[in-house]
């Protein structure tokens, strides 16, 4: 079987674990970088680094492409400076990851992927603006274009399990306002069915099957670690020292329709709500550790086995 080539601008949380994922004997994965130490951490992985400014038509031929780059102001960086490079590529798969933040504040309404795009806040006007983008490569010149509107990425080492851990975490009560989630496991699945099975011009909201209130994730994260709760706050008590950033957040209230995942790529999530989420990061954290120490012994008998090789020599 041929190897197939992955792509990716950009080597986000979501990117990595793609490539993590991928079978390595089926696969080929590079990736785009502007630093050096970006640079390094890929050649760790077993990616293969590309300047960003540095792509060529001929590198990438037949691969499938995955953009994770945010949007600036004046634009796509990755439309900006390769369009015409991805119209030559002849690309086997096109996926862009954007955000359910597209659809605005539907004041707790359930939304699918035919919902009007209402962005409140200024970084999701441009994500609505770079799928727009997106897609008219799709439309004009028959790219294979697909979109991922994803809900709120956690997984190991980015959840609100850290957040306990590091006594950053709080009970927030604004009753009625819910947010949609998914782990990174699962958008792995949703984007590899697609990768398998294209539907070119095709966007996919990806989230779990449970918007929930944050301070009941909290509560149950603390549970999990055993641990007592943070009291709770009133939002209009904690809106008072939150960031810019944090409050937008709080702007927009949502639920995401996922019935198209299911339906058209037959993804069963591994996660369906937080809960069990939360305890598949901790037992990843379990394997994580478990394997750490496996290696430390496997090195530690090796070398007691060369002293005693010498000692017997």
């Amino acid at each position: 079987m041929a190897t197939r080539h992955l792509f990716c601008f950009g080597l986000g949380y979501t990117a990595r674990a793609l490539a993590s994922a991928l079978d390595p004997e089926a696969w080929k994965v590079s990736a785009t970088y502007r630093t050096k130490e970006q640079a390094e951490e890929m050649k760790a992985l077993g990616i293969q680094p590309i300047p960003f400014d540095d792509v060529f038509a001929g590198e990438v031929t037949g691969a499938y492409f995955l953009s994770s780059v945010p949007p600036r102001e004046e634009g796509d960086p990755v439309l900006d400076r390769y369009s015409e490079l991805l119209q030559d590529a002849e690309p086997a798969w096109i996926g862009y990851l954007s955000t359910t933040g597209v659809y605005g504040d539907t004041q707790g309404r359930t939304v699918d992927e035919a919902a009007p795009l209402k962005p409140t806040v200024p970084r999701s006007w441009r994500r609505a603006e770079a799928e727009t983008a997106w897609m008219t490569l799709h439309r004009d010149f028959e790219l294979p274009v697909h979109i991922f509107r994803l809900a709120g990425i956690y997984g190991p080492g980015r959840s609100t399990i850290d957040n306990v851990r590091d006594g950053t975490a709080r009970r927030i009560d604004k009753p009625g306002f819910a947010f949609s989630r998914i782990h990174v496991d699962d958008i792995v699945q949703v984007l590899d069915a697609s990768m398998e099975h294209p539907n070119p011009g095709t966007i996919y909201n990806v989230c779990d099957d449970e918007a929930a209130e944050q301070k009941d994730v909290v509560s149950y994260a603390c549970q999990l670690l055993k641990v007592t709760p943070p009291a709770e706050i009133p939002f209009d008590e904690a809106v008072k020292d939150m960031s810019d950033m944090a409050k937008t957040f709080w702007q927009d209230n949502r639920r995401i329709d996922n019935t198209r995942i299911k339906d058209d790529l037959a993804v069963r999530l591994k996660y369906p709500t937080y809960r069990e989420g939360l305890r598949g990061v901790l037992d990843a954290e379990s394997q994580a550790e478990k394997s750490a120490q496996d290696s430390a012994t496997a090195l530690s008998d090796r070398v007691a086995k060369g002293i005693a090789e010498l000692q017997d020599a």
